[in-house]
């Protein structure tokens, strides 16, 4: 039994949209780059510009994209008779007393793990002037976007998307998963997500209830969660973005409740966000929501924002001008809100979390503000490979093991204009720096870099290298190997050194 029409509807108008190259990359070569940047940044008149030459793609571009307005018998001509029927008794597009048909919907191309679909949202407000109401789905956004870069695509066994809203994080799994629930606390959203993965031909299970309690008492081996996670009042202002929990709370229970759905070995993957105050560092407070027991965990801080700009960035999301009565209002409200519970800052970025068993908890939280390109989801899985292997072994454990640098790991000299002698260049700082992933870079001194550079998978073991070059040097071994070890395990976990038995078994 379907949830709506648009699950009937939603097989034939991809297969149509896919037949005339309706499609994410279809778009893009027939927009070319320039308008094709215009669309993502919500200039609608440069798009319907590019879309004036009568062609099959242009209408269809204007019509679903820009949601142009056009009689009746232009969308049966456009899409089928057939086709256009039901995308008015679906109600996803409607007509006026005159027989102008516009889309309600939003049926948008996306290119999600590398695979072309059609997401079912509602109408967003970045082509027609339109302020979002409480129960608006949102479609694919630059949250949802970020978590499907950092959620692993490698081939799992079942998967819980928690508050799927139009589908997206699930679709990321179709095709990975053996079996994917998708819950929502929203009936509309459900409905939507039913059609996107009807649209897919993608079986998932739908549950509807808060939370996790449409799987109370299930577990998973991977769980995906893009939360309503805005820090505010506890009200519920936009049900895809409000909890109704004050401050950071939505957060602190999807991450402190996710561990117990986790089947062993398997990894949560949230977005999330968290409130910085001066009692507190933010990474004492994330980590006090998580088990002492149980789970490894990686909490990653992408941005910062201070209290002013996070308001005004969430009223333009739901297209109040802070510049208006209500806007003012509004704003003053949240700032105040935040000023009696001290919150100086709003953190937003990723937490992963792994099922480790009955093993003391390894929980790092740190920031993550460099640029990068490169999908975060391999990362996330190799780290938690690395960290695994760290903690199996002790100072001795490690000193005995052989290691090799990350291939395309790089060694930075950095030097400044020399103040004190007036000419030439002083050297500033040594840095180790991975191309690859996340881009970590390391400080170092000289020793550390020569002991680096001295690594061999089939050479000697760490300790025997740290030796030879203490040796070589006229430095005390023992303590030299006491102060490499600690270094040793922080380049290891960001992954610029890798332990030479995990390189050979990823061979």
């Amino acid at each position: 039994m379907t949830r709506s029409p648009l699950t009937l509807l939603a097989p034939e108008l991809t297969a149509f949209f896919d037949a005339a190259g309706f499609t994410a990359g279809g778009i893009a070569g027939h927009l070319g780059p320039d308008h094709t940047e215009a669309m993502h940044r919500g200039e609608p008149a440069a798009v319907r510009y590019a879309t004036d030459d009568g062609s099959t793609l242009s209408r269809l571009i204007r019509v679903f994209i820009l949601r142009d307005a056009l009689p009746a018998t232009e969308l049966a001509d456009l899409v089928g008779a057939s086709l256009a029927t039901r995308l008015l008794d679906s109600g996803a597009a409607a007509a006026d007393r005159n027989g102008t048909v516009r889309m309600v919907l939003d049926v948008r191309p996306h290119i999600i793990v590398g695979a072309d679909r059609w997401v079912f949202s509602d109408a967003d407000a970045s082509m027609t002037r339109h302020v979002p109401g409480p129960d608006h789905v949102l479609g694919v956004g630059a949250a949802s976007l970020s978590l499907l870069q950092s959620t692993p695509v490698t081939p799992v066994g079942s998967v819980l998307d928690l508050g799927t809203g139009s589908g997206v994080q699930a679709l990321g799994q179709f095709g990975l998963a053996e079996s994917i629930t998708a819950t929502d606390v929203h009936p509309r959203a459900l409905d939507l997500a039913e059609a996107t993965f009807a649209g897919a031909g993608a079986p998932v299970e739908l549950l509807e209830g808060p939370w996790f309690e449409p799987v109370a008492g299930r577990t998973f081996d991977r769980i995906v969660a893009n939360p309503p996670f805005v820090v505010g009042l506890p009200e519920v202002g936009h049900v895809y973005r409000d909890s109704g929990l004050n401050l950071d709370g939505a957060s602190e229970l999807v991450i402190s409740r996710a561990p117990a759905h986790l089947a062993p070995g398997g990894t949560a993957h949230l977005l999330a966000a968290w409130v910085h105050t001066p009692e507190q560092s933010w990474a004492q407070r994330v980590a006090s929501w998580l088990p002492d027991r149980g789970v490894a965990a990686w909490v990653i801080e992408r941005d910062v924002a201070d209290p002013a700009h996070y308001v005004g960035t969430w009223l333009k999301d739901e297209s109040i001008d802070p510049r208006s009565p209500e806007g003012d209002a509004r704003t003053g409200a949240w700032l105040e809100h935040f000023a009696e519970h001290g919150v100086s800052g709003i953190g937003f970025g990723f937490v992963a979390i792994r099922n480790i068993g009955d093993e003391p908890s390894d929980v790092l939280a740190e920031s993550m503000p460099q640029s990068f390109t490169d999908p975060l989801g391999p990362e996330v899985e190799e780290y938690f490979t690395r960290t695994a292997w760290l903690r199996g072994r002790g100072a001795q454990e490690l000193a005995d093991a052989t290691f090799l640098t990350r291939p395309g790991l790089a060694r930075e000299t950095i030097a400044v204009a020399d103040k004190e002698a007036g000419v030439g260049f002083a050297p500033a700082a040594l840095r180790l720096t991975r191309t690859d992933g996340p881009r970590w870079s390391h400080d170092v001194d000289e020793h550390l870099a020569a002991i680096v550079a001295g690594l061999h998978p089939q050479g000697l073991s760490f300790g025997e290298t740290v030796g030879l070059y203490a040796l070589a040097n006229g430095l005390d071994e023992e303590e030299l190997v006491r102060a490499a070890v600690p270094a040793l395990v922080d380049l290891v976990r960001h992954g610029l050194v890798l332990p030479a038995e995990l390189a050979e078994a990823a061979e």
